[in-house]
């Protein structure tokens, strides 16, 4: 390991060389090219160079227990010791971790779906709450949301929502939110008071480009129809609105919340794509349901990951034990607690399978 950060290092700063180089900076492809592949390296380089101090630090304490000490002088060091083998062993985990190979998908911009599942109105409610939930965290992190379709309930929620996140490691950071979301609270329809559970599915998927799926002209079935709800004149007024059906799978795709008919097509495609390489994704780890589960669970559509309990103001991740109690700040957007805990369970659990396999 210690050989590939080492390589890792060597690599990093000969591109700080050539970012410098006259010829680089007056092309903006080879510098863009390098800024990037330094940019992907920055992470690992700096925990190496950390942990190449944190080593050198320890050695010459330890160095120092060979020297005629006095009683506090020794306590002093020993404390260090201990202080600087903790710092080493964690920053070898952390190196670790790094040098595990990267999901592909991880930079990819991200499709969100989110379904109102039981409970009615109530869980078109909540899923209105997911959203606003995940578009205002997309905020904080300096992404870009956009409402591909959506279908809107009589109260304002959503029986189902369709939009697009855009910017750097957002699957990375969204990736672990598919699953069956529950809300444990008294619902604005219910007159006596009695708190209800409902749920909400979301479903999480990378951005696919075109060559990644091809879908032939000869496979989709296009259909258009009237737009419907919220979407200024030309609702109810022209065929805008587009279906897409995938005839070999029976995947379908809508889009109506473009201000044309090629808008929207091209918006169902960009669904539609992302729908059939999650069914590949599904089909082939289906393969190895048998096999342990990761801590953060497989992302099945029906299983239940998280509770939402609005009289304890109380949110639980059930995949990893985790309980925050400050439901309203989370439902604000403020999930870099939940993204964090989820992101390094399942971390440790594939360093933990990657060491059980060697």
């Amino acid at each position: 390991m210690l050989d590939r950060l080492q390589a890792i290092a060597d690599r990093y700063e000969k591109l700080s060389e050539l970012l410098c180089d006259p010829d680089v900076t007056s092309d903006t492809k080879k510098l863009r090219e390098y800024s990037k592949e330094q940019s992907d390296l920055q992470e690992a380089y700096d925990a190496y160079n950390e942990y190449k101090s944190v080593s050198e630090q320890l050695a010459d304490a330890k160095a120092m227990q060979n020297e005629k000490l006095d009683d506090e002088m020794r306590e002093m060091v020993k404390m260090e010791i201990e202080e600087l083998s903790e710092q080493s062993a964690n920053l070898e985990e952390r190196l670790r971790i790094l040098m595990m190979p990267k999901d592909p998908n991880d930079d990819k911009n991200v499709i969100v779906e989110i379904r109102g599942a039981a409970g009615g109105d109530e869980a078109a409610l909540f899923a209105g709450d997911l959203y606003r939930m995940y578009t205002r965290y997309a905020d904080s992190q300096g992404w870009k949301t956009e409402i591909l379709d959506a279908s809107v309930n009589d109260l304002g929620g959503f029986k189902e929502i369709i939009f697009m996140v855009t910017g750097k490691g957002a699957y990375s950071k969204l990736k672990y939110e598919s699953g069956a979301h529950r809300v444990q609270r008294i619902p604005v329809t219910e007159s006596g008071g009695r708190i209800h559970t409902s749920t909400s599915t979301v479903v999480v998927m990378p951005e696919v480009e075109e060559v990644e799926v091809i879908i032939n002209d000869a496979d989709i079935r296009v259909d258009t129809f009237c737009s419907s709800g919220a979407g200024g004149q030309s609702v109810n007024t022209t065929k805008s609105a587009v279906r897409v059906t995938h005839v070999p799978t029976g995947i379908v795709a809508t889009c109506q919340d473009g201000k044309s008919q090629n808008s929207n097509k091209e918006q169902a495609l960009r669904v539609l794509r992302a729908r059939i390489s999650d069914k590949i994704r599904e089909e082939e780890e289906a393969k190895y349901s048998g096999e342990r589960k990761s801590k953060v669970g497989t992302g099945d559509r029906s299983e239940r990951i998280r509770t939402y309990n609005f009289p304890q103001s109380r949110v639980t991740d059930h995949r990893i034990g985790l309980t925050l109690h400050r439901l309203e700040t989370v439902l604000s957007g403020d999930m870099g607690e939940i993204v964090s805990a989820l992101t390094i369970a399942a971390q440790s659990d594939a360093l933990e399978k990657g060491e059980q396999a060697m």
